[in-house]
């Protein structure tokens, strides 16, 4: 079986691409099983991934960041699109809106890599994939969906919010804050998998004005959805 793409929903993403029509299946990888649903769009296959399993039953520390990686991986993905929520550490990234990330930043302490028993030292001049972020940008501007083009993503490892001095800290180290992309990121470069990452910004950082609370972050999620799942579909035709 190969694919052509990977494609991750996250927060509130993942159940409305659970409802595609497709072939459930089980990837069995060294670090776990894999579970996935292929799906045909424009003649490219699709292997679609909830992140946090069905029922967001998975904590973000908790998800098997290595499988999800290696189950493209044996499928030869040539690339991976995944959605995040985010909080906003800016005042330019305003609730509802959606960045295509170009940098990252790794806080989480997973120390997570698929290379434990070689020496393997993985260049990352370019974070996210080039050919999956223009693939993003190029799927908004056919759609007409405004979006930033730029965003410094600041990966922390959960799954409890930040507190607002840790807001400010941060605020000096990136855009957005969240807590599963960065893992993704670092995992899917090395395994040679293209990774472009769509944003969505579900609340400002603590401290910054408004609430911050899950309920909150999945209302956002579910209203903004299906434009981010229009952006994916047209990203992978334009690979």
């Amino acid at each position: 079986m190969k694919v052509d793409a990977g494609l991750i929903g996250g927060t509130g993403i993942g159940s409305i691409l659970s409802n595609e029509p497709g072939v459930g299946v089980h990837i069995p990888t060294p670090e776990g099983l894999v579970r996935g649903k292929i799906i045909e769009l424009e003649r490219k296959t699709i292997f679609l991934l909830s992140r946090h399993s069905a029922g967001h039953s998975v904590p973000p520390h908790k998800v098997n960041y290595k499988a999800m990686s290696l189950a493209l991986k044996y499928l030869g993905a040539r690339a991976c699109f995944a959605s995040a929520a985010v909080g906003s550490l800016k005042e330019n990234y305003q609730v509802g809106q959606l960045v295509v990330c170009s940098d990252f930043l790794d806080l989480t302490g997973r120390n997570l890599t698929l290379f434990d028993h070689s020496v393997t030292h993985t260049p990352f001049p370019k974070p996210f994939g080039p050919a999956a972020r223009q693939s993003l940008l190029a799927a908004a501007k056919q759609l007409g969906i405004n979006l930033h083009t730029e965003g410094v993503y600041v990966g922390l490892n959960g799954p409890r919010f930040e507190t607002p001095h840790e807001i400010q800290i941060l605020q000096k180290m990136g855009d957005l804050v969240g807590m599963t992309a960065s893992s993704e990121a670092v995992l899917m470069k090395e395994a040679g998998i293209e990774y472009g990452l769509l944003a969505i910004v579900t609340n400002m950082g603590e401290g910054l004005g408004g609430e911050v609370e899950h309920a909150i972050v999945g209302e956002v999620m579910s209203r903004i959805g299906p434009r981010v799942i229009e952006i994916f579909k047209q990203a992978i035709r334009n690979l």
